[in-house]
């Protein structure tokens, strides 16, 4: 019986242990504020911290794909070798911003029937490829809680582009423009235009890279 017994925990052992090793690659894909979520301080070295408090770091591979300047079709060209190259079990397609705010900073934002359908060949791309995503919502251009930033109300409606897409193709969402309105209203008592979540309206500071990863890892361990 033991030389039955032996081979068979032996086996089980070595595919307990390859098994164990198996990271979730994690894809974060978007602009600046993803690019420098990668670096010291940034929300997805953050997201590893959580990870190695809760035991789990073992079980995932991180990996930043932000470019300074992207907007959505900036994504869509650039994710064959930026995204698909890196065989990712998950992406986090965390985009908008820049296709708001440049509009009136360059004239060079995307129209929001161009951001949905760019968007959604992101999706498809992935999907085609079983890759599990996570959509996320553009945070902020100013963090005046009162709405009087200039930029509020196309936010708010690219931002319901972003959650009818996670509706539609039932995918989980990390709703950020809605964490940061509801967290700038409770710590925001002088209407601030920066300084509370990010450094110049837009780029997180640290308490804004704590917050996105917050929300971001609550997602993620469910996955």
């Amino acid at each position: 019986m033991k030389k039955f017994l032996l081979p068979a925990l032996a086996a089980f052992l070595v595919l307990t242990a390859f098994t164990s090793m198996q990271k979730k690659k994690v894809v974060f894909f978007g602009d600046s504020i993803t690019e420098a979520g990668a670096k010291p301080g940034g929300y997805i070295v953050k997201i590893g911290e959580r990870a190695t408090a809760e035991k789990l770091a073992d079980q995932y591979d991180l990996v930043g794909a932000g470019i300074g300047g992207n907007k959505v079709y900036d994504l869509y060209l650039r994710m064959d070798d930026d995204v698909l190259a890196k065989n990712p079990d998950i992406v986090f397609i965390y985009i908008g911003v820049n296709d708001v705010w440049h509009k009136r900073s360059y004239g060079t934002g995307t129209d929001p029937d161009k951001f949905e359908k760019f968007y959604t060949a992101i999706i498809k791309k992935l999907q085609a490829r079983n890759i599990k995503i996570v959509l996320v919502t553009p945070a902020v251009v100013g963090e005046r809680p009162d709405a009087s930033n200039e930029l509020d109300g196309d936010l708010n409606f690219y931002s319901n582009i972003v959650r009818n897409l996670a509706k539609k193709n039932s995918l989980p969402l990390v709703d950020l423009r809605q964490a940061f309105l509801d967290y700038s209203k409770q710590n925001n008592p002088d209407n601030k235009d920066s300084g509370i979540l990010t450094t110049d309206r837009v780029h997180l500071n640290e308490k804004g890279n704590q917050l996105v990863a917050d929300e971001m890892w609550k997602v993620l361990k469910t996955l």
